[in-house]
């Protein structure tokens, strides 16, 4: 069977409730404050069984000026709305709002009831008040709705409106509870016995007693320990049904109207959102870029600044691409609608369509701005998903979080996936986490490689490459080590660059020596090959060169990354062939003795305690030797034959 909800809609004391209790028993004006002064304050909820066995869930709106953002959280997700009229008063300042809300949030079926008639006697004003109602519905989606004449006191009228009720239900589209469960809170209280409770409407999916939930914005964990639909215990809720949830582990407090309840990790929140808006026909006054607003989506209202995206100002009727920037964080998906009203005097200007839940903050008036607006807003899945992509710029985007912004299934995500990978279009750059990368964002940080070590090479074209280590960090922030390691392997498989253990140079770089630099590079490999084991400080040598103190050092990479010079210590250099004979030198030495002490090693050296303490800890580091207390030893001892 469907699941249905009707919500009412109209002007204070047209007889909204009344008709309720007419038609279901059920009073839904449960406040003290309520029954004194004889007015809805709060949302009400009801059910009725039509005749046919068809359940519908009821929503009973307040018609109160003051309480129209109550109307609202109420209209959120009803499929069809009663416009309640009184008889003997006709259309009304409520009537309309509620209306032109019903609009904007796209309600698209309803039935207008014309209430208290028993207060009519006069049958021509009966005529003129239809007659009114039916010119007030002129252009609205109630435009050809059925009028119906009702009295709650006598129950005349009563009887048509159900089987009216029932017709319309049958071209109501059935929902699907597949997706994610979600479920915007409108009422928050707490049962002895039981702890927190709340109610709403499901938006999507299912939830069944048991299942782990997360409450957004503030992204906290709540297990289902009970789950009710019209008042009777059920094990499962699916999409459309009025649904009252008993919680676990969760204080009332930390609770309230605007919460929305849902599937974990499916919701991201958010202080933005990018927004298709349309300006009422009627609204009162243009609205200005920057104008404070009140945002209403779901069930929640939060204050925010409304930002004009290409133009400064909106007069009534205009339609325009905007950002919202609010005071607090929401969870929502694009499609999702909302409604404004204004900051003060509080009325309804205007509303829209959820374009981007989570966005950036966007450039007024950019061309890349209103285009990628203009693919959210009419694109297909994988248009979106590609810009969506395309958004997430060098840090890629989770497969998940691709889910929620595009708001498909896992199942169509994968398949839209798969279609772009294999034209191309995207890479899968960390199967681990499913993280994925638009092939732009991917040419960009490949060129921005090339780019770095070509500006390397030029300020060091002695230097073989450069360190994998130092790449990495001039890459932008948000790239991490899966990707910039994915792209170095296409690289290097495209013999676009070559990696020599942790170094990386272009494939058309060759280090070559020429002229005086070749000379310079004689000249110190003379120098300390005849200075043994007692070197001089390379800022000394440096001096003599005859060359800038940068190209000596450049000179000297070359030849420590050629091997020729071996850095024992910083600014301390030794010819590799004079090491060679040490290491020679003390395999002699341990041939017969099991170890050397420092004395001894100053000794067979020759050198200064300068010397002597960094070639002893060069040699453990090159794990030559070995240190054992005060003495070393040789670390892999050959057997004497």
């Amino acid at each position: 069977m469907k699941q249905i909800i009707l919500g009412t809609a109209g002007h204070i004391d047209h007889g909204k409730t009344t008709l309720i209790k007419a038609l279901t028993g059920i009073d839904t004006d449960r406040l003290k404050e309520e029954k004194e002064r004889g007015i809805t304050i709060e949302l009400g909820f009801a059910h009725l069984q039509l005749p046919d066995g068809q359940e519908l869930g009821i929503v009973d709106v307040p018609g109160h000026e003051k309480f129209v953002r109550h109307m609202v959280a109420g209209a959120t997700g009803i499929d069809l709305v009663a416009l309640v009229v009184a008889a003997d008063e006709g259309v009304m300042p409520q009537t309309r709002e509620h209306l032109e809300i019903c609009e904007l949030l796209q309600v698209k079926q309803g039935i207008v009831v014309l209430t208290k008639t028993d207060l009519v006697e006069d049958t021509d004003w009966l005529e003129l008040v239809e007659e009114d109602i039916r010119d007030f519905l002129q252009g609205t989606f109630l435009a050809s709705a059925s009028i119906i004449p009702v009295s709650a006191a006598s129950g005349d009228g009563l009887p048509r409106l159900l089987e009216e009720l029932q017709s319309l239900c049958v071209s109501v589209e059935g929902r699907s509870s597949s997706g994610d469960f979600r479920l915007a809170v409108d009422r928050v209280f707490s049962m002895r016995g039981f702890g927190t409770v709340i109610t709403g409407t499901a938006i999507s999916g299912k939830v069944k007693t048991g299942d782990t939930l997360f409450v957004y914005p503030q992204q906290f964990k709540a297990k289902v320990r009970g789950i009710q639909v019209h008042n009777r215990e059920v094990s499962e809720a699916i999409s459309g049904q009025r649904t009252a949830i008993n919680l676990q582990g969760v204080e009332k407090a930390a609770l309230e109207r605007g919460n929305v309840l849902a599937a974990p990790e499916s919701l991201i929140s958010s202080y933005m959102v990018d927004v298709r808006y349309q300006h009422l026909a009627d609204a009162p006054r243009v609205i200005k870029n920057r104008a404070k607003v009140r945002f209403h989506t779901g069930t929640s209202e939060v204050m925010g600044t409304f930002i004009l995206l290409d133009n400064d100002e909106l007069t009534p009727g205009a339609r325009a691409y905007a950002q919202l920037r609010l005071d607090k964080p929401i969870a929502v998906r694009s499609g999702d609608r909302f409604v404004l009203r204004s900051y003060s005097p509080m009325r309804t200007i205007g509303g829209g369509q959820i374009l981007h839940p989570t966005p950036k903050k966007r450039r007024r008036k950019m061309a890349d701005t209103l285009e990628a607006l203009t693919v959210l807003d009419g694109g297909g899945p994988s248009e979106m998903v590609e810009l969506y992509l395309k958004d997430s710029g060098s840090g890629g985007i989770a497969e998940r979080e691709l889910t929620i912004l595009a708001n498909v299934t896992d199942k169509e995500l994968r398949r839209l996936l798969q279609d772009l990978m294999s034209r191309g279009e995207v890479i899968q750059f960390d199967r681990e986490s499913h993280r994925f990368l638009h092939r732009e964002v991917l040419n960009k940080l490949t060129q921005m490689i090339k780019e770095q070590l070509e500006e390397f090479h030029r300020r060091q074209p002695l230097r073989s490459g450069m360190s994998k280590e130092e790449l990495f960090a001039r890459m932008p922030g948000g790239v991490d080590a899966k990707l910039f390691n994915e792209i170095i392997q296409r690289l290097a498989r495209n013999d676009d660059i070559v990696q020599e253990k942790d170094l990386v140079r272009l494939s058309s770089h060759k280090v070559a020596l020429a002229g005086m630099q070749q000379k310079v590079r004689e000249k110190l490999e003379s120098i300390y090959r005849q200075a043994g084991l007692q070197p001089p400080f390379f800022r000394e040598v440096a001096q003599s060169l005859g060359v800038s103190d940068g190209e000596a050092r450049q000179i000297l990479n070359w030849m420590l990354e050629q091997g020729l010079l071996v850095k024992v210590k910083e600014d301390m250099y030794f010819h590799r062939g004079v090491l060679e004979e040490l290491r020679q030198r003390l395999l002699d030495f341990f041939g017969e003795q099991e170890e050397i002490t420092t004395s001894q090693f100053k000794e067979l050296t020759q050198t200064s305690r300068k010397y002597t303490i960094p070639l002893l800890e060069f040699l453990d580091t090159t794990r030559f030797t070995i240190r054992v207390g005060d003495v070393r030893r040789l670390r892999h001892k050959k057997p004497r034959s």
